[in-house]
């Protein structure tokens, strides 16, 4: 693997190869490295993640349900190095939404964006919600309808008005969030294992009966969501590629490193919180739904539960932040592309803050009202509309990650400065390998024998799906969009034989695995 990491930065510019891909540089580049890493890790959240779903990770397949965690990192790192070679020839706007235009074509761009915007729209409204259970809890506030409804849009609003100051102060905000998640994850979990553990290490090994009389197999793959709902985000790097300075070879490196520290971070809480917990067993029966408050209060006292709660809001704050971000992004390459009703307004970036206002104004406008939905058809319906949206992601990621893999054996070979060389063709099908079991654990019908309950996700896939298809084939939007597509090989061509690259590559004939 090759990222050119050298102290002097050779090759394209980030204005020439924006220009060579057919795109005006128009955007401020003010995100650095660190502060794209953070937006990844912010939108990633393994405190969110892991508070989640922690309960139904360990009544579902005990402690050793754990190892999700490692399983799924193993296997979202794979991806993650495949996205790093196509931002690394791509560095545009929108992430999924380019990708796929250019590895493939504009109805299947068209498709994987559309499937992956609403699934982000969801998550923003999911994450709002379960955050305003953090903010009531700390102010004291009756957790009813009125109350979740008004703290949810406070979250919605509040990370607007960040977003709508600009790209610093995105890229600030992310940073704080940042240190929150790594206090309230690695932090804690350390001072968990430390100083307060119940447990033997031994008990990540003993299923504790959670089986029954089955198979533990059929219990430990029920919790697989305990790692495939906590490793996404990272592709929020890619999206906001037009604001990050060598995105070429930033991008990759604040990819693999959201994977990395975030897999860490989440093996440190989730791993905390088990051996901390005064009655795991009660955790595993299901008798205790939500045992985190309990194991904090006794672990931490009141005092310590509070301030954990202010580090909690800030983390949730910044991951509707980051999700703002993304879905803007990518809602705004949509329309530069011409592929969205209303593509002049909402293609449109503030001369004075280079932010796609507009844009940003849907992906925080949609969210609120999926909110006021919630609140008039009660708290069921917030499970049924975000249960496809994990499934829609890992859909939208391997529609990348096939896309690839088919320019590939047409002879692509990617032409960034990051790049895996000949390692890139085993990864990407391992990738798309593993995207597929995802795939597959996540839209099974469940065993309730309630219908709606057991088929929701495919439900929900299903809708989303149906409808961008009727207005992919009824409005034809591709037909009115003429930006390049499917020329991933050209490009590459293109780009190795730029002059600055051939410079570079002549000084340095070792730099990139070509």
């Amino acid at each position: 693997m090759s990222t050119n990491a050298s102290p002097q930065r050779k090759g394209l510019g980030d204005a020439e190869h924006l220009s060579a891909l057919g795109y005006e540089d128009t955007f401020h580049r003010s995100m650095s490295l660190w502060a794209n890493f953070a937006l990844g890790f912010t939108y990633l959240s393994p405190l969110v993640g892991v508070y989640s779903l922690f309960a139904l990770a360990l009544s579902t397949g005990g402690p050793p349900s754990i190892f999700w965690l490692v399983i799924v990192g193993l296997g979202q790192l794979l991806v993650a190095l495949v996205f790093g070679e196509v931002v690394s020839q791509y560095p545009i706007a929108g992430g999924i939404y380019p990708w796929t235009r250019r590895l493939w074509g504009k109805r299947y761009a068209w498709m994987a964006a559309w499937v992956y915007v609403w699934a982000m729209l969801v998550t923003i409204t999911a994450v709002a919600e379960f955050g305003s259970g953090f903010l009531a809890s700390l102010i004291n506030a009756p957790v009813t309808k009125e109350v979740t409804l008004g703290l949810s849009a406070l979250f919605l609003v509040v990370a607007f008005a960040f977003n709508f100051s600009g790209t610093k102060m995105l890229a600030r905000v992310a940073r704080i969030g940042l240190a929150a998640e790594l206090i309230g994850v690695i932090g804690l979990g350390l001072y968990l294992l430390i100083f307060q553990r119940q447990q033997e290490f031994s008990v990540f090994f003993d299923t504790m009966g959670v089986e029954g009389d089955g198979s533990y197999t059929a219990a430990f793959l029920g919790a697989a969501l305990a790692g495939l709902f906590l490793f996404y985000g990272f592709e929020a790097c890619g999206d906001v590629a037009e604001e990050v300075p060598d995105p070429a070879r930033g991008i990759p490196r604040a990819m693999t490193l959201t994977i990395l520290v975030g897999g860490v971070s989440a093996l440190f809480s989730f791993g905390g919180y088990v051996l901390a917990a005064p009655d795991l067993q009660a955790v595993v029966d299901g008798t205790d739904a939500d045992p985190i408050p309990a194991i904090l209060n006794a672990t931490l006292g009141p005092v310590g539960a509070n301030l954990f709660l202010v580090v909690a809001i800030t983390a949730f704050l910044s991951c509707v932040l980051s999700l703002q971000a993304a879905a803007s992004r990518l809602i705004f390459a949509f329309a530069r592309d011409g592929m969205i009703p209303g593509k002049t307004w909402l293609g449109r970036v503030s001369p004075r803050t280079a932010v796609p206002v507009n844009a940003l104004i849907l992906a925080s406008t949609i969210p609120l009202l999926l909110c006021v939905l919630i609140y008039v058809g009660g708290s069921t319906i917030l499970t049924q509309i975000t249960a496809f949206a994990v499934l829609g992601i890992y859909v939208a990621f391997q529609a990348v990650v096939l896309a690839a893999l088919r320019q590939r054996v047409k002879g692509w070979r990617p032409a960034g400065p990051f790049n895996l060389g000949p390692l890139g063709y085993v990864v990407n099908i391992l990738a798309l390998a593993y995207g597929i079991f995802a795939i597959i654990l996540l839209a099974r019908p469940g065993t309730t024998g309630v219908f709606l309950d057991d088929w929701i996700v495919l439900i929900g896939l299903g809708v989303v799906m149906g409808s961008g298809l009727l207005y992919l084939f009824i409005a034809k939007p591709h037909t009115a969009s003429h930006q390049p597509e499917g020329d991933a090989i050209a490009v590459a061509e293109m780009l190795r034989a730029h002059p600055q690259n051939a410079e570079r590559k002549n000084a340095r004939p070792t730099a990139a695995s070509e």
